[in-house]
């Protein structure tokens, strides 16, 4: 059995080197591992313990720790302690000579998965409606025609484009008929099929929000498109900043990841700049249907059908491994989306569409998102109060609707923030993660997933965010 210093007491021999002293300190680690002085398995003084015997802040074993943790050379798990990473055995090889080279050394092994995951962006994946969409399922190929097994309309299923423009216009207030809509394998694929369309037309440049995800700026550039940045304030994004692109990719109903609604006079300033202009508005709506403190924020498409292409998912209502998306697209740029995405040649399945088509018609979804919307709604709500009651000066933020809340943090401690969180496995990310390159690094914060952990380890994973915060 590997040594226990916490049970048996034993010191930690340590020789550091140099000023620096939580370099030297994760240095005389690295080596004292290396060599093989301290064993897998091992288990390590606190960080308390150590910074008494060598003199140094606390805050200093723990940084190193953490680092250690993030590079593989230790693990950390609530309850278990510090630990040296147990490294896969070298693979053994017939030796080709007697005087055949002994070995490399093991490399670490991988840190250990998180215990909690509180990163943004994925809903709860146990509570997709296994059951009901057997159901849809069965009915959706027992009455499905033989045709539909085969190539079919680029556009998509009939049927679920036809059930798909009654739900939006009844939900989100998009105007829209069947066939101005064209079915995608999720946001990620619509996006590509709407930049190759837009470099095709001779567009320049589509225009993007200071935070966001980089993928979708990324392929906005791979599509030969320049993605200058739009600037914030405190009431979101400042569209009137817009100048001359050919377009603009926004998230107006629950901007990702601040969390804000763009507000009336800018949504209308966005419109205003589209017509005159000639450019285009794409609408990322991603999580439209979860709102909890206000009436549902409708789509900006509403506002002109001819100038604003609206995107929507399953991912974030139902599973994203569905990948079952949606554009609405201005009667103009129907032909060419169309054409681009025949040349692609990549779709949902056909079951799949006629599948959720049933789903949509027989009020299964509506109900699956009403019961998703008390569910998350009771996640938020215990998130606030536990943040109130252990961080007090932590102003949570983003919190009327979607899936996500930013707990803002004092400036410059974000970074000590994330390493505190994988000191105690809790996954989760960092406002500057979803910062454009450029943009001014003057917000400190953590972007909160509460859709993602089970049930039973929700109030853990709580417990440990509260226990990392300032």
């Amino acid at each position: 059995m590997a040594n226990d210093w916490a049970t048996f007491g034993a010191d930690l021999h340590l020789e550091l080197r140099g000023p620096r002293l939580r370099a030297g300190l994760m240095d005389a680690l690295r080596e004292a591992v290396r060599s093989g002085r301290l064993e897998a398995g091992t288990r390590l003084p606190s960080s308390r313990s150590l910074a008494a015997d060598l003199g140094m802040a606390r805050n200093t074993v723990a940084d190193a720790y953490a680092e250690l943790v993030a590079e593989g050379w230790l693990t950390a798990r609530q309850g278990s302690g510090t630990r040296v990473a147990r490294r896969a055995a070298p693979r053994r090889t017939a030796p080709s000579s007697p005087q055949s080279r002994p070995a490399a050394p093991a490399r670490p092994g991988a840190p250990a998965a998180p215990a909690h995951d509180l990163k943004a962006g994925t809903p709860d994946l146990a509570s997709f409606p296994r059951a009901d969409w057997l159901k849809a399922y069965r009915r959706a190929l027992t009455a499905a025609p033989n045709e539909a097994f085969g190539y079919g309309d680029p556009r998509g299923r009939i049927e679920l484009r036809t059930a798909l423009a009654e739900y939006l216009a009844r939900a989100r207030g998009v105007h829209v008929r069947p066939g101005r809509i064209v079915i995608c394998a999720g946001f990620v694929h619509g996006l590509m099929l709407v930049g190759e369309v837009l470099r095709g037309r001779g567009v320049r440049d589509v225009a993007v929000e200071s935070y966001g995800l980089d993928v979708h700026a990324g392929l906005l550039t791979r599509a030969g498109l320049g993605t200058p940045v739009l600037p914030i304030d405190e009431r979101g994004t400042r569209v009137e900043e817009l100048t001359d692109p050919g377009a603009v990719l926004l998230t107006p109903a629950h901007q990702f990841p601040l969390g804000g609604a763009l507000p009336p006079d800018r949504r209308a300033a966005v419109v205003d700049w589209a017509r005159a202009s000639g450019g285009l508005v794409l609408e990322d709506d991603y999580d439209g249907e979860f709102r909890y403190d206000r009436q549902p924020v409708g789509a900006l498409q509403g506002l002109d059908p001819e100038r604003v292409v609206y995107l929507g998912t399953a991912s974030k209502s139902l599973a994203p491994g569905l990948r079952l998306g949606w554009m609405v697209v201005p009667e103009g740029l129907v032909g060419e989306v169309v054409a681009a995405k025949g040349a692609a040649d990549w779709a949902s399945s056909a079951p799949d569409q006629l599948a959720f088509a049933e789903f949509l018609s027989s009020g299964a979804y509506d109900r699956h998102v009403r019961a998703m919307r008390l569910r998350y709604r009771r996640r938020r709500d215990q998130l606030v109060e536990a943040v109130a009651a252990h961080s007090p000066a932590t102003r949570v933020s983003g919190i009327a609707a979607g899936l996500h809340a930013v707990l803002a943090l004092p400036p410059g401690t974000e970074q000590d923030v994330l390493r505190a969180a994988a000191w105690h496995g809790l996954a989760v990310l960092g406002l500057n993660r979803f910062r454009r390159p450029g943009v001014r690094a003057d917000l400190d914060g953590l972007v909160v997933g509460y859709a993602t952990p089970p049930d039973s380890g929700w109030q853990s994973a709580l417990r440990t965010l509260c226990r990392v915060l300032p």
